[in-house]
């Protein structure tokens, strides 16, 4: 069968006329199968072709090029997972920051009575560490990027750099703002010391400090007194307090009285003849369960608020007293005088002796607020000292005339050795 099969092939090729591998052309050989039609034409399969280096060096090439498009398609999923990551990493960041600061100006809303915020440089230094750790990635995404022959995508570049841009702007605002809060809190505690510093330097250097001082008034006259150098702002409430020492009789007379344009008996605390120490708003009167005239220092503290004219009288620590609709919704008027010892009938004059104080006065702190309870009664037990936040009790704030005196008082002790 088999040499019947090539004799057919033999016979095949003779019979075109041409022999194969003859000069000028070229036969393929084709196996045809026994019993074959050999007029019909055969469809080739295996087909043999001889290539030229040419041919080989493009076919390489093609392999080459579609291994780096693999290669570049694999890169460009890892950048882009790692885009997805820090695209992740600077959401979370901003939104850090935004509930950071959001919570900060709740804090800064709240009254905290002086309170300082928290000292922003960790959040500073660990945003600003953040920020480099995002660029460091995305220099070292690029460059990993550029090395493997892989275009980076601009538009996702252009993404990162400005969010990156807006985290750095975010980041030199908050340090800006942080520095100025801390440079004005600086310079409030400076110009605070500096105030201290100078009311040393004016006060009488026999005082240790310059809250060390009383005001003697020993006669009942109506040339003898002191006056407050600072006046008062407008009040709707407020807290007043002094360490008295007295054994006039009939009453002690005024240890007191703030008078302004219009209204002399602005605020008035007096004890008169027989009558009950009084308290006087605006020349409305409340009686106050009050006694001081034993020769002995006693603390007093009066506190008011224009809320239903409610009042507070406290002695030695202790609340003896309180009332209401004592000028009821009316504002304490602003620039006035304060006068330590005489009632005034006209703003810083007309005195009357009949009411003048006999006796001693230290301590007279003034508050634009009520005081608690406890802080009146740690002043009266000499535990604490709160100077006042409108009138404090300081010697270059208080003037004597007509023969009133300073001198050195250790309040504390001096109580302690009446008792």
């Amino acid at each position: 069968m088999r040499v019947l099969f090539v004799a057919l092939l033999l016979v095949y090729a003779s019979g075109s006329g041409k022999v194969a591998g003859a000069k000028g052309s070229r036969f393929v050989c084709t196996a045809v199968p026994a019993g074959a039609d050999l007029s019909c034409p055969v469809e080739t399969t295996n087909r043999v072709q001889s290539t030229s280096p040419q041919e080989e060096e493009l076919r390489n090439t093609i392999i080459q090029l579609r291994e780096t498009i693999l290669q570049q398609k694999e890169t460009i999923v890892s950048q882009q997972g790692t885009i997805k990551e820090l695209n992740s990493k600077l959401a979370r960041c901003e939104a850090e920051a935004k509930s950071r600061g959001s919570a900060r100006r709740k804090d800064y809303s709240k009254n905290t009575m002086g309170d300082l915020p928290r000292d922003p440089t960790e959040t500073v230094e660990q945003l600003g560490k953040t920020m480099q750790s995002l660029k460091d990635r995305l220099g070292n995404l690029e460059l990993r990027t550029n090395t493997s022959g892989g275009p980076f995508p601009s538009e996702l570049r252009d993404l990162l750099k400005r969010r990156l841009s807006d985290l750095e702007s975010q980041l030199l605002t908050r340090l800006y703002n942080e520095t100025t809060a801390h440079r004005q809190r600086t310079e409030n505690t400076l110009n605070s010391l500096l105030e201290r510093i100078t009311e040393l330097e004016k006060s009488n250097n026999a005082f240790k400090s310059p809250e060390d001082f009383k005001v003697s008034l020993p006669l009942r006259t109506n040339y003898l007194y002191g006056r407050i150098k600072k006046s008062l702002p407008e009040m709707y409430a407020f807290t007043v307090c002094m360490w008295l020492k007295s054994s006039a009789s009939p009453g002690i007379g005024t240890p007191f009285s703030y008078g302004v344009p219009g209204q002399a008996n602005e605020i008035v605390l007096i004890e008169w003849g027989n009558s009950p120490m009084e308290l006087l708003v605006n020349d409305k009167v409340a009686q106050l369960p009050l006694s001081v005239s034993d020769g002995r220092w006693h603390h007093i503290c009066i506190t008011w608020t224009t809320r239903d004219g409610f009042w507070e009288a406290y002695q030695d620590g202790e609340r003896l007293g309180t009332g209401e609709n004592l000028a009821p919704w009316h504002p304490i008027k602003p620039g006035g005088v304060i006068i330590l010892g005489q009632e005034q009938d006209i703003v810083g004059g007309r005195f009357d002796a009949t009411q003048a104080f006999v006796g001693e006065l230290s301590h007279f702190n003034m508050w634009d607020r009520v005081l608690r309870p406890i802080d009146i009664s740690a002043m009266a037990n000499c535990s604490a000292y709160m100077p006042g936040n409108v009138v404090p009790w300081v010697d270059a704030n208080v003037e004597v005339f007509g023969g009133a005196t300073k001198a050195a008082l250790e309040i504390c002790e001096d109580r302690l050795f009446d008792s």
